[in-house]
């Protein structure tokens, strides 16, 4: 292998890698928390959208616009994230870990338990795959047209999938031993966070730090998060905030 067409399959591997653990979590974060069921038929249903998009376009994906579509889908992240997260914070303060065995009064259970398609879990699932994908075909196709290699970009950006998949799947059995009411904060912070940075791209902010921005952005929501609890906290005990 050259050292031009090593570069391209470097280049492609690290970047799509990127785009896959985005796409990962949210899958694993949703199905854990709603239901596995539902989510894989999100994630196949994407996969097919995925592969007749670039069978369609091919080469013309370059030319595809995908600030509205990450504008849509981030902005519907940030209402499910929100919600998800605003009974994290309620239930992590009521119950501490205890999960749903004491849920608050009033609100309904996460998982899906119907014998229908859980819409939810099926949305979120299928529009973080779809995206996601296609952020990983503009790289291959960026990186491979411009590298005369587009074999050996596919080849990185496959490898960058499969890896990145089978560590989410090892990750997943653990994720089902986590306590629920901590697993929801949590799915509401990493969807929060999503939903934010790629409605905020959508409508052509440039993050300073690029991808890394993320991380910036899961400690703000991890601190507001855990500044709220202790308001709940507060607000169980009678004591009022400023006590």
């Amino acid at each position: 292998m050259s050292g031009g067409a090593l570069t391209v399959l470097i280049t492609t591997f690290l970047a799509s890698t990127v785009e896959a653990v985005e796409m990962v979590t949210i899958v694993v974060g949703v199905g854990a928390t709603r239901g596995w069921r539902s989510t894989w038929l999100g994630v196949a249903a994407g996969l097919v959208i995925l592969v007749v998009v670039v069978a369609v376009f091919g080469l013309a994906l370059s030319a595809v616009p995908i600030g509205p579509l990450r504008l849509v889908i981030g902005f519907l992240l940030l209402v499910f994230g929100l919600q998800w997260l605003r009974k994290g914070i309620r239930r992590v303060a009521a119950h501490g870990f205890a999960g749903l065995r004491a849920r608050v009064v009033g609100e309904p259970e996460e998982r899906w338990t119907g014998a229908g398609i859980d819409w939810t879990a099926f949305v979120l699932a299928l529009k973080g795959v779809l995206l996601e994908g296609l952020e990983i075909a503009f790289i291959v196709v960026s990186v491979g047209v411009a590298g005369h290699a587009l074999g050996v970009a596919t080849i990185g950006a496959v490898a960058a999938l499969v890896i990145t998949s089978a560590v989410g799947a090892g990750v997943g059995g653990a994720v089902r031993q986590v306590p629920r009411s901590f697993l929801q904060l949590v799915v509401g912070v990493l969807l929060t966070t999503f939903g934010t940075f790629w409605s905020l791209e959508g409508l052509g902010v440039e993050w300073p730090a690029g991808d890394l921005t993320i991380v910036a952005l899961l400690i703000l929501y991890a601190a507001t998060a855990v500044g709220y609890i202790e308001l709940e906290r507060r607000r169980a005990f009678g004591l009022s905030p400023q006590a």
